[in-house]
C-alpha cells in the first residue's frame, strides 16, 4: 500500500506538468498559425508601390521569348544548311523570308497587309462583343432562353468558322459585310458562352447580399453579376478574339476580290498560288505576330488587373 501511494503521489504532478506543457505548446502553435494567417492577409491587401527593376523585367519577361525565337531560327537554318530539307521550294531559308519582308517594306505594302486584317478583325470583334455580351446575360439569367438557345450556342462554337464562308459569300457578296458576318458567327457564341460560364460560377451569397442592399435588375447585373463573373467573361473574350482572328483568316483565304484589298489571309493565298514559300512563311509569321501582340497589349493587362484587384497577383 505504501508503495502504491508513493507512486500515485509521484505521477500526479508529472501528469499536470505534461498537460501544462501541451497546453503551452498548443497555444504557441495557434499563435504562430494566427500570425501566419494575418501576414498572408496583409500580403494580399498590400499594393506594390515600387516598380520592378528594369533588369529583372528584361530577365524574366523579355529574355525567355527572345531565346525561344533564337532557338527556332537556329534549328530552321540548320535544317536548310545541312540539307535536311534540300528543296528551297518546300522550306525557304530565314534569309529568303527576311528578303520577302524587306521587299514588302520597300514597296510600302507590308503595313497595308497588316492594317487591312487587323482593322477588320478588331472592328468585327467589337461588334461581336456588343452582341455576345447581352446575349450571354440573357441566356445565363432567363431559364427559358437558356433551354431554347443554350445548346445552339454550344453547337455554333464547335462549328468550324470556315464553314460560314461559302453561305456568307452567297448571301452578302464579296465585300467587307461578308467578312464581318463570318467574324460574328465565329466569335459571338464564344463570348456568350464565356459570360454564361462566369455567371454560373457567381456564389449565390453574392446575389442575396446584392438584393438585400437593393441591387436588383440592371443595377444588380452591373454591380454584382458582371464583376463577379469577370474572370469567366474575360476567358470568353480571349477565346472570342481567337475565333474572330481565325474566322477572318479563313474568309480572306477563300474569298478574294480586288475590292477587299490584300490582307494577311489573301497574302497567304497569293503565296500558294505563286508557289512562293517565302511569301507563305511571311504571311504565317505576320499572322502569328499579330495574335501575340493583341494578347500582350490587350488581354494580358486585363488579366493582371483582374487578378490584382482580387488579391491574387501581388507582384507584377
Amino acid at each position: 500500500m505504501a508503495s502504491t501511494e508513493t507512486s500515485v503521489d509521484k505521477t500526479g504532478p508529472v501528469d499536470e506538468a505534461e498537460k501544462q506543457a501541451r497546453e503551452a505548446g498548443r497555444t504557441g502553435r495557434d499563435h504562430h498559425d494566427l500570425a501566419g494567417l494575418e501576414a498572408g492577409l496583409d500580403a494580399l491587401e498590400t499594393v506594390q508601390s515600387s516598380r520592378t527593376p528594369l533588369r529583372e523585367t528584361l530577365v524574366r519577361k523579355v529574355l525567355p521569348p527572345v531565346v525561344a525565337v533564337a532557338l527556332v531560327l537556329v534549328v530552321w537554318q540548320a535544317l536548310v544548311s545541312f540539307k535536311v530539307v534540300d528543296d528551297p521550294s518546300k522550306l525557304p531559308s530565314p534569309g529568303a523570308v527576311w528578303g520577302e519582308v524587306t521587299d514588302a517594306w520597300l514597296q510600302g505594302t507590308l503595313l497595308d497587309y497588316i492594317w487591312t486584317s487587323v482593322s477588320r478583325g478588331l472592328l468585327g470583334f467589337l461588334m461581336a462583343l456588343a452582341i455576345g455580351t447581352p446575349l450571354g446575360l440573357i441566356v445565363a439569367r432567363v431559364r427559358f432562353v437558356r433551354a431554347a438557345i443554350g445548346p445552339i450556342l454550344s453547337g455554333l462554337q464547335s462549328l468550324p468558322s470556315v464553314a460560314w464562308v461559302p453561305p456568307a459569300v452567297i448571301w452578302l457578296g464579296l465585300d467587307n459585310k461578308m467578312m464581318y458576318a463570318v467574324i460574328l458567327l465565329g466569335a459571338v457564341p464564344s463570348i456568350a458562352n464565356g459570360l454564361v460560364s462566369g455567371v454560373d460560377q457567381v456564389p449565390p451569397l453574392f446575389l442575396r447580399a446584392g438584393r438585400t442592399l437593393g441591387a436588383t435588375g440592371l443595377r444588380g447585373t452591373w454591380h454584382i453579376v458582371m464583376p463577379a463573373a469577370l474572370p469567366g467573361y474575360l476567358a470568353g473574350l480571349k477565346q472570342g478574339w481567337a475565333f474572330s482572328w481565325r474566322s477572318l483568316m479563313a474568309a480572306e483565304i477563300i474569298a478574294s476580290s480586288p475590292d477587299l484589298g490584300v490582307g494577311l489571309g489573301q497574302l497567304l493565298e497569293n503565296g500558294r498560288n505563286t508557289s512562293s514559300m517565302s511569301m507563305v512563311f511571311l504571311a504565317i509569321i505576320l499572322i502569328l505576330i499579330v495574335g501575340i501582340a493583341i494578347d500582350l497589349l490587350i488581354f494580358s493587362p486585363l488579366e493582371r488587373s483582374v487578378l490584382r484587384s482580387r488579391g491574387l497577383l501581388v507582384k507584377s
